[in-house]
């Protein structure tokens, strides 16, 4: 029998409160409940942790004393009504009452009254509580990222603020060698898809409504994929010449791997992850748009002692990052990441790309991608990288604002994700 929907969802963002990963946990949660519900449990799940962190602090204030640690199922169930009642067009009598049920589903009669008294009380004083909440927490976001953003992008702080918290579009990636934009626009438009062409990226398709990949015409045989546009800029601007060798060095699940090849099958790919387990993916993904690449597990900062030196006319760095550009995809990010997380990853950034630079030729570019937002991943990183790197040089990139190493993609509410560029070369000797 079926979960209910709330109790399922209350159980999944229960996981991310204990640190897990809402990647991880959704799939097991969507196998639960009945395949009409589904949708209305990702929706769930996704807009309570979008705004987990001005929900909590009012939730707060409505609890007479914190909830125990084992109950962090109920918790998360009074922030998913609290979601429910103020971001959603449920009517509010029917988020409360399906809330309270959901208490029976989760075993726990105990709580019914806390929640309904909790709820009723947050309709109530819903405008008084949201007068008490501090910058920070009215825009939905912690205090370190909200004063992160402020300081990097003073002028475009709120903006990447609103786009974090609104539910991103569905892009898809034609496949070049398969059938044109146009081509597939039409398959989506004769299939009763409403699809718009997107503005940056020349494969690129915005879905009006998002849709289960799996009614989208020729998606199973390899005609589109799913991608962001601006995730879709990387192959563009890395731009490989036909028969060189490439190194996609941080490739699961090998979205960009397989960009590459869709725009030039004659270059000689190399898709490399330190995570064997997702490297299964990079191998789905090939097989089903008919690709070939070679599948390598490595560390991109301490590369296998079998790549040789010098091998690599274009190699591509999507580098781990704190997400930052892609929360909107990725809400739990909101919770998890931490501020001392930041150091820690350009420390990891920077192995990375010292681990890299001995496998690209002379005369051979490096393209530097994070989806963050944030300089301390960014251009403060490639800075650092070409000052103690002699034969580096920082090329010129024309896309996105420009920043002092690269270029940077913001998001925006129906449009791209925010990912950051940067294109480095390796001099030749007749250029050092």
């Amino acid at each position: 029998m079926p979960l209910d929907t709330r109790a399922a969802a209350a159980r999944a963002i229960a996981g991310v409160l204990q640190g897990g990963s809402l990647n991880t946990l959704l799939p097991a949660a969507l196998e639960t409940v009945s395949n009409r519900d589904r949708g209305l449990l990702q929706q769930l799940c996704y807009g309570t942790l979008r705004l987990y962190p001005r929900l909590q602090p009012q939730l707060q204030a409505l609890l007479s004393k914190p909830l125990r640690s084992k109950d962090n199922d109920i918790q998360a169930l009074l922030l998913l009504g609290l979601y429910q009642l103020e971001d959603t067009r449920i009517p509010d009598h029917a988020a409360v009452a399906a809330s309270v049920g959901a208490t029976r589903a989760l075993q726990k009669d105990w709580a019914r009254g806390l929640c309904n008294a909790v709820l009723r009380r947050f309709l109530r004083e819903r405008d008084s509580l949201a007068d008490a909440l501090d910058p920070a927490a009215r825009s939905a976001h912690p205090q370190w990222l909200y004063s992160a953003l402020q300081q990097d992008w003073p002028e475009h702080a709120e903006a990447i603020m609103l786009a974090n918290n609104e539910q991103p579009p569905m892009v898809l990636r034609s496949n070049a060698q398969r059938v044109s934009r146009e081509q597939y626009l039409q398959r989506l438009t004769d299939a009763g898809f409403a699809a718009q062409a997107g503005l940056l990226a020349p494969e690129s398709i915005y879905l009006d409504v998002p849709a289960d990949v799996g009614l989208l015409p020729g998606f199973a045989e390899g005609l589109a994929s799913v991608q962001d546009e601006a995730a879709q800029m990387a192959a563009l601007l890395l731009a490989p010449a036909s028969g060189t060798r490439v190194l996609d060095a941080c490739a699961a699940p090998g979205g960009k791997a397989c960009h590459l090849l869709e725009r030039q099958p004659d270059i000689a790919l190399t898709a490399m992850d330190v995570d064997k387990a997702r490297l299964t993916r990079v191998r789905d993904n090939l097989q089903r748009l008919q690709l070939q690449a070679d599948v390598v597990h490595g560390n991109a900062a301490e590369p296998p002692a079998d790549m040789p030196a010098q091998h690599f006319q274009h190699i591509l760095v999507d580098a781990p990052c704190s997400a930052s550009g892609v929360i909107r995809r990725h809400p739990d990010v909101k919770l998890l990441r931490r501020p001392e997380d930041i150091p820690a990853l350009a420390a990891q950034q920077s192995a990375i790309l010292d681990g890299l630079w001995p496998l690209l030729a002379p005369g051979g570019t490096l393209l530097y991608v994070t989806c963050s937002v944030l300089e301390a991943e960014n251009s403060t990183v490639v800075q650092a990288f070409l000052q103690r790197t002699g034969d580096a040089e920082l090329l010129p990139l024309q896309l996105g604002i420009p920043r002092a190493a690269g270029c940077q993609i913001l998001p925006t509410r129906d449009g791209p994700d925010g990912l950051f560029f940067s294109l480095l070369r390796r001099r030749s000797e007749s250029l050092r």
